[in-house]
C-alpha cells in the first residue's frame, strides 16, 4: 500500500481557508494567489482520496472526512510549529509572566505550560490564575506580559479577541431537570463574588424573561461555586470550558430557563511589540486555546 504525505503548505492553506470562512482571505493571509490556494485544496482532496468540500448553498462546507481531516491538519501544523520554535529558539531566555481566568487553571494552563517549557527550557514563565478584573488591571500596569480573560467590554491598548464562546446554565450532575423544590419560585442561582460577568448575565437574561430569582450562594473561587452547584443549591452560569465532573450543563429551553450571550474571550498584551519569549508564549496560547475549542473560529 503506498504510504500517504500530507503536504504542510497545503494542509495550512486548507486549515486557514476554513478558520477564515474564506479561502480568498486564505490567499491573503498567506501571501499568495487564490488559484495557488485551490491548486493546493485539489492537491489535498487527492492524496486523501475523497471529497473533503461540498457545495452549502453560495459557500462550501466540509464532509464528514474534511471534519477529520482539519483536525489532524491542526495537529500537525502545529507539530510542525512547535519543532520550529523548539529548534530555532532553543536559546531563548527570559521571564513572562501570564495570567489567566479561573476557568482555565485547569484545562489550558497545564498544557500551554508544558509545550512551552519544552520548547524553551531557559525561559521562566511566572503563571497567575486571578479574576478577569485584576487581570485586566495588571497588564495595564504592566505586571503581567499576557492575560487570557473574559471580555467585559473593557478594551485595553493591546488586545484582540480570539474567540466567541457561549454562557451556558449549569446544575448538578446526573439531574437532567431543575429540582422540584425550584418549581414556581424564584431561580436560586450560585455565583462568584461581584463583579461577575456571568452572574449578571444570569440575572439579566432573567429579569428579561420575567423570571424571578435569588442569590442562593455566592463564591470567592470556581472551586467553591462547583461544590455548591454540585450540591444544589442553586444554579449557575459559565461556559462549557473547565467544567467540573460533578455538574452539567442544562437545556434552558426544555427546563424554561432563558437563553443566554455568547462571552468573548480575549487576549490582552503589556506592549504592542513582545519580547521573543512573550510572543512565542502568545503562540502557543492561541493553539491551546483553538484546540479547546475546537468548533468555534478562533482568529
Amino acid at each position: 500500500m503506498r504510504r500517504t504525505i500530507f503536504d504542510l503548505d497545503v494542509l495550512r492553506s486548507f486549515v486557514t481557508g476554513i478558520e477564515l470562512g474564506s479561502f480568498a482571505k486564505a490567499a491573503e493571509r498567506l501571501g499568495r494567489s487564490t488559484s495557488a490556494v485551490s491548486t493546493h485544496l485539489q492537491k489535498l482532496e487527492e492524496q486523501a482520496g475523497t471529497m473533503l468540500l461540498r457545495k452549502a448553498g453560495r459557500g462550501l462546507a466540509l464532509t464528514d472526512a474534511g471534519e477529520t481531516m482539519l483536525a489532524y491538519a491542526r495537529r500537525l501544523l502545529d507539530l510542525n510549529d512547535e519543532a520550529a520554535a523548539a529548534v530555532q529558539g532553543i536559546e531563548l531566555e527570559g521571564w513572562v509572566r501570564l495570567g489567566l481566568q479561573e476557568d482555565f487553571g485547569e484545562t489550558l494552563l497545564p498544557e500551554v505550560l508544558g509545550r512551552f517549557s519544552r520548547a524553551h527550557p531557559k525561559v521562566r514563565i511566572e503563571a497567575h490564575v486571578i479574576r478577569n478584573a485584576e487581570l485586566v488591571e495588571r497588564v495595564l500596569s504592566g505586571r503581567l506580559d499576557l492575560a487570557l480573560a473574559w471580555s467585559d467590554g473593557t478594551r485595553t491598548p493591546h488586545c484582540d479577541t480570539i474567540a466567541e464562546v457561549p454562557m451556558c446554565w449549569i446544575g448538578p450532575a446526573g439531574e437532567p431537570r431543575l429540582p422540584d423544590r425550584i418549581s414556581g419560585d424564584p431561580v436560586p442561582l450560585a455565583s462568584l463574588e461581584a463583579p461577575c460577568l456571568m452572574r449578571k448575565a444570569a440575572t439579566e437574561a432573567l429579569d428579561r424573561a420575567g423570571m424571578a430569582w435569588r442569590q442562593a450562594f455566592v463564591s470567592s473561587s470556581l472551586s467553591g461555586l462547583w461544590a455548591a452547584t454540585a450540591a444544589g443549591l442553586g444554579i449557575t452560569v459559565r461556559t462549557p470550558i473547565g467544567v467540573s465532573s460533578r455538574v452539567q450543563p442544562l437545556a434552558s429551553a426544555a427546563l424554561g430557563l432563558p437563553e443566554l450571550p455568547v462571552l468573548e474571550l480575549v487576549l490582552h498584551s503589556s506592549e504592542g511589540e513582545l519580547g521573543p519569549a512573550a510572543s512565542r508564549l502568545a503562540e502557543i496560547v492561541l493553539q491551546a486555546v483553538r484546540e479547546e475549542i475546537p468548533s468555534l473560529s478562533v482568529q
